[in-house]
């Protein structure tokens, strides 16, 4: 069974990037020409930003592949390990909805160095297997991140806007350029922890501690070479978060816009849990098992530009998609039925739901900014944001209780239902009627915009 897996990961990693090369070349011809973009002040303030965002997420994406395989290597059962990620969940939407306000109060660049330090302390408590200090660094890894996906984008809005006065329609080519250099150096961190943790036999701390020189680089450049910058004004944190659950409350969009994005992205995180258990039977290198789900989110991301280059309408693009997950989650229901498990069935399923997930996200970018008004996006985001890790968590707690004896397969039922409930909410919003400035330049969007805290590390 092992050697049949590794010869079927390699098989399907070397034709996913082929086939992933050829989608990601047509959506490039698609794309609107950036020669808009091609100053040379800007150019070179978009490498210096590239030199340390892309070193940071780098040393997040190794930390992705051998997380489950760690605890589970310090003997912890999955009961132990499933509370090990709520922790991590929580800490991070708690942490998140801090860090933005933060950034803007005591300096961007002083919360992007307090990363590096807060990344390094959690990536080297992971050489504990005292279940009580993982857990410490489970929280400080998920404020570590929250500042990751808020502070440097942050950062450079503000250098971008107000320091060198670039225009504003120039900030989604260095996000588009972000999201796609993200999505190689994920592929490449999984084969690079399958390289250190497996061929030489280093073990599934070892990417943890190969992050570690690589957040003290960011730190030091960070510190040497970027200027403080801070917001202009103070957030009314109390009104605005009263504003934005007034617009969800009075906008039946908002509403199901958010009630989408909590159902498919809790199934996310849960997956996310799930695939390293579910696999392991097998023993495949989990390294290159992650690369190959990125290079899915890759090609998933790239037929999307390529349907919205072809006139399909986003929202139409999103039912199709739910649909397709969902066929992902009920194959993942039969074949991890206790009794007959089908290891390579589970496989090809996670790497449709994978690819389904590179579609949604810039489908879901795209819609967001089109229907909640920007005023109150942060607001109205944080409030998504509690019912997602609110269903996420509770399914992990509840049903890796040790009366649930059918475990990960009842896990999945669960995540065919919210899905199925999801297909209800997609299809009541393609069926409402959006207002015509919603409705609105919805191809200059999608070819633009790549939301860049979706392409960070989700697992």
């Amino acid at each position: 069974m092992s050697g049949n897996m590794q010869f079927l990961t390699y098989f399907v990693f070397t034709s996913l990037s082929v086939l992933c090369l050829i989608f990601q070349y047509w959506a490039h011809r698609t794309r609107r020409n950036a020669t808009v973009g091609n100053n040379p002040q800007f150019i070179k303030f978009q490498r210096g930003y590239f030199a340390v965002y892309l070193v940071a997420m780098f040393a997040d994406w190794l930390q992705g592949p051998y997380l489950y395989k760690l605890y589970s290597y310090y003997g912890f059962q999955e009961q132990q390990i499933a509370v090990l990620y709520v922790f991590g969940f929580a800490s991070s939407v708690i942490f998140g909805v801090w860090t933005p306000i933060a950034a803007g109060q005591f300096g961007r660049k002083k919360l992007c160095i307090f990363f590096t330090v807060t990344y390094s302390v959690s990536c080297l408590l992971k050489l504990s297997s005292s279940y009580g200090v993982l857990l410490i660094g489970r929280v400080v890894g998920g404020l570590a991140t929250s500042v990751l996906f808020t502070a440097f984008e942050a950062w450079y809005i503000h250098e971008h806007m107000e320091t060198h006065d670039f225009p504003k329609e120039w900030i989604p080519i260095t996000f588009q350029k972000a999201s796609m250099w993200n999505g190689v150096l994920a592929v490449m961190a999984g084969i690079t922890t399958n390289v250190f943790s497996e061929w030489m036999g280093l073990g599934p701390v070892a990417p943890y501690m190969m992050a570690v020189p690589f957040l003290i680089f960011v730190g030091v450049i960070i510190a040497t070479h970027w200027n403080e910058n801070y917001a202009p004004h103070s957030i009314k944190f109390g009104s605005l978060c009263y504003e934005g659950l007034r617009d969800i409350v009075t906008n039946p969009c908002i509403f199901l816009i958010g009630s989408i994005e909590a159902l498919f992205e809790s199934v996310v995180y849960i997956i996310i849990f799930l695939w390293t258990p579910v696999l392991e039977p097998a023993h495949p290198s989990l390294g290159l098992v992650f690369s190959c789900f990125m290079v899915c989110i890759l090609l998933g991301q790239a037929v999307f530009q390529v349907a919205v280059s072809r006139r399909i309408a986003v929202t139409q693009i999103l039912l199709a998609i739910v649909g397709l997950a969902l066929v992902a989650v009920l194959s993942l229901v039969y074949s991890t039925h206790p009794r007959f498990k089908h290891l390579n069935l589970s496989l090809a399923s996670l790497l449709l739901f994978q690819f389904c997930v590179g579609v949604y996200f810039p489908a879901m970018s795209v819609l967001r900014l089109r229907v909640i008004p920007e005023v109150h996006r942060y607001a109205i985001m944080n409030w998504f944001r509690l019912p997602l890790n609110l269903i996420s968590c509770t399914v992990l707690m509840l049903l890796h209780e040790v009366d649930y004896l059918h475990g990960n397969h009842l896990i999945f039922v669960v995540c065919a239902g919210l899905l199925g409930l999801m297909l209800v909410a997609t299809y009541k919003f393609v069926r409402h009627p959006l207002t015509p400035a919603e409705m609105d330049d919805e191809e200059g969007e999608a070819s633009l915009i790549m939301e860049a805290d979706h392409i960070h590390n989700i697992f």
